[in-house]
């Protein structure tokens, strides 16, 4: 009863801006099969090695770039695949798609549309970083995990903010989850309504978590400034990796039919 409860409770105490108004400003709605749309999309490719070594999670996946395999558009849905081989002298490869480089907003309505893939030690996200970093290295400019998902959990969806007082390193991280039942079977809408007030976060229409702007410095709320989005299916690692990585699934993919950005 509690988590049927709780995004009213949010929303009550919580309010989001009530435009009703929002335009549409950039969007991808993949429907042209290929690779993806080299003018919205670039790759973080590799495993960040020497310097953040499995992206600084000890994620197991070596990202590839352009490589069918991993990333394509295929009847209308963008798909992420991540499989078993040996690469790069990683045990998975995968993909990263960001748009940096290609577009960034600051404030706004982020929408994507997704299912999400099954099997121990998938990790898929959903998730923003800032384009300049104005306040410093991470954490201190800032993450926004729209959404995150760790297979060995299936039935549930986290949304988190990482800054330099608020992140996972200090256990101090500002987040919550919402029980989705069928992520895995179904398509549902993950999205943030970001504004100089704070940052709510959805599933479908169901606010669930909603982070403040307290008005204190940027080491609490450094998101006064342009971030870009990501899209990724990660291995293993600190957290998805937790409870291992279950052999003989793979292929396993992170399907997005659309992605929408309103101001």
């Amino acid at each position: 009863m509690k988590r049927l409860l709780l995004p009213i409770l949010l929303l009550v105490f919580f309010p989001v801006s009530a435009q009703d108004d929002w335009q549409l400003v950039w969007s991808d709605e993949f429907s042209t099969d290929g690779l993806p749309d080299s003018s919205r999309w670039a790759y973080d490719v590799g495993d960040n090695c020497p310097y953040n070594c499995g992206w600084g999670n000890n994620e197991q996946q070596y990202y590839t770039v352009a490589r069918p395999e991993n990333t394509r558009v295929s009847h209308g849905k963008l798909i992420i695949e991540a499989h078993q081989e040996e690469m790069e002298g990683k045990s998975y490869s995968s993909a990263r798609l960001v748009t940096r480089g290609k577009a960034s907003w600051q404030y706004g309505k982020i929408e994507v549309r997704a299912k999400l893939p099954s099997g121990k030690g998938t990790w898929p996200a959903i998730w923003m970083l800032p384009t300049d970093r104005r306040h410093g290295a991470w954490p201190h400019s800032g993450e926004i995990d729209i959404m995150e998902h760790v297979g060995y959990n299936p039935s549930t969806i986290y949304g988190t903010v990482h800054t330099g007082a608020f992140n996972h390193i200090q256990g101090t991280q500002r987040g919550d989850s919402l029980v989705v039942a069928d992520a895995e079977e179904s398509y549902h809408l993950y999205s943030i309504i970001w504004d100089e007030k704070g940052i709510a976060f959805f599933v479908d229409q169901t606010q669930y978590h909603y982070f403040k702007n307290e008005q204190t410095d940027t080491e609490a709320w450094p998101f006064d400034q342009p971030f870009y989005l990501i899209l990724n299916l990660a291995v293993g690692g600190n957290w998805g990796g937790k409870y291992g990585v279950e052999p003989g699934i793979w292929p396993r993919r992170m399907e997005i039919d659309y992605v929408r950005i309103y101001h």
